[in-house]
């Protein structure tokens, strides 16, 4: 009798250290493990999916030594990415501390709204048809989503930010600016992030534009003539003559003052930039061969640097 009392305590006792040392184990999956918990899920039914996944071997022991050992907190639903081999205690870890899967959708400065809605209609995991937001409605930025999140709610995020942002600069703007209200502010600023990839440039070409409207001037933007003809997409070609010379509600060549709105989302500098334009009397600005551009007062200016832009693409064979 008191040997087989010895050795039921001593089963009891291996299956105790097993059942423990089982919760800081090695897991059964051998690659990475991506399970979705829905919201309102319990511990239970998420250690069903689990096992399903092959995340946990036994359904009912992760149940047990969760009770035992866990925090005892809730879990949060979400996209998660067990890995390898993860044991009880890292998954509950996980689950409790909602560290979900962080999916994003990139929308660079001075995308057009019919690419962020094909970017948005690509973004693996989003439900829901894109819709195409408004032109300058949407703030560039890189943005954060779960699996199962309708692409109109992370629009909705993404033109969210931008109204923010366009007030809070309004509201700082310098008097030297020449917009009158955030629309033209939205306006100007698309087509300064349009005309350079310089950050530093963008405050020079915004005043170019800004003293040029002063002046009654056409601001002579070539991406205001790209844009009635391709929704911001790039043309492929060169601008032909016939398209210089159309009007409508876009070409600054044909039309004074500024387009009827914007031909891109600009960016966070960009707008800045438009609302506290460089002190300059600058009237024109060309490529200068290095990815920036030179700046002129005078046509006489304007056309001597042309002549040396022109120059270099003829030594690079472009012409």
């Amino acid at each position: 009798m008191k040997k087989l009392l010895a050795l039921v305590l001593v089963a009891a006792l291996v299956t105790g250290v097993w059942f423990i040392q089982g919760w800081n184990a090695r897991g059964p999956a051998q690659h990475q493990v991506t399970v979705v918990i829905p919201k309102g899920a319990s511990l239970a039914s998420a250690a069903t999916l689990l096992q399903k996944a092959g995340a946990i071997s036994s359904r009912r022991r992760f149940l047990l030594q969760a009770r035992l050992f866990g925090g005892g907190g809730r879990i949060d639903a979400g996209e998660y990415d067990f890995p390898a081999h993860a044991s009880h205690a890292q998954i509950l870890s996980l689950l409790e501390g909602g560290k979900t899967l962080q999916r994003m959708v990139t929308i660079p400065e001075g995308m057009p709204s019919i690419l962020v809605q094909e970017r948005l209609a690509a973004a693996p995991g989003l439900s829901g048809d894109a819709p195409l937001p408004e032109e300058g409605s949407v703030l560039p930025n890189s943005y954060s989503y779960q699996r199962g999140e309708s692409r109109a709610a992370v629009l909705a995020r993404m033109q969210a930010a931008m109204t923010k942002t366009i007030d809070q600069l309004w509201a700082k703007r310098s008097p030297e600016t020449v917009v009158q209200d955030k629309a033209e502010a939205l306006t100007l600023a698309s087509i300064v992030e349009k005309e350079t990839a310089k950050a530093s440039e963008r405050p020079m070409v915004a005043a170019v534009y800004s003293n040029r409207i002063r002046q009654g001037m056409r601001l002579g933007a070539d991406p205001t003539i790209i844009y009635p003809i391709t929704k911001g997409k790039p043309l492929g070609r060169r601008i032909l003559k016939s398209e210089v010379q159309a009007v409508n509600g876009y070409n600054t060549y044909t039309k004074a003052g500024l387009p009827v709105g914007p031909i891109a989302n600009p960016g966070k500098d960009s707008i800045a930039a438009v609302l506290h334009p460089a002190q300059t009397q600058a009237l024109y600005f060309v490529a200068d061969g290095t990815g920036g551009h030179v700046f002129a007062n005078t046509l006489a200016e304007h056309n001597a640097n042309v002549k040396k832009w022109f120059d270099i693409r003829r030594a690079r064979g472009e012409m």
